[in-house]
């Protein structure tokens, strides 16, 4: 099975628990300030690093944080997995 760097990186989830959720986890409603600063981060550098995945990598942070705040008003369909498509 390919290494998907944008969805599910090997190197986040080599444990019981996926690394995003452990850090959902402990910021709480910090959350979506960390996601908002990834999808800054990945916009600013694509172009210099790693070009359309950073894209890829800054819109599924951008999703995580649609689902983030629509879990929040109860509203959430999607599955965070198949965030990105």
């Amino acid at each position: 099975m390919q290494n998907d760097n944008v969805n599910s990186p090997s190197h986040y989830t080599q444990s019981a628990v996926e690394c995003i959720e452990a850090i959902k986890s402990a910021t709480g409603d910090g959350f979506s300030d960390y996601c908002q600063g990834n999808i800054i981060k990945y916009v600013w550098r694509y172009k210099q690093k790693n070009g359309v995945e950073d894209l890829k990598k800054s819109q599924w942070y951008l999703k995580a944080l649609i689902n983030y705040e629509e879990e929040k008003m109860g509203k959430n369909k999607t599955n965070r997995n198949t965030a990105v498509g």
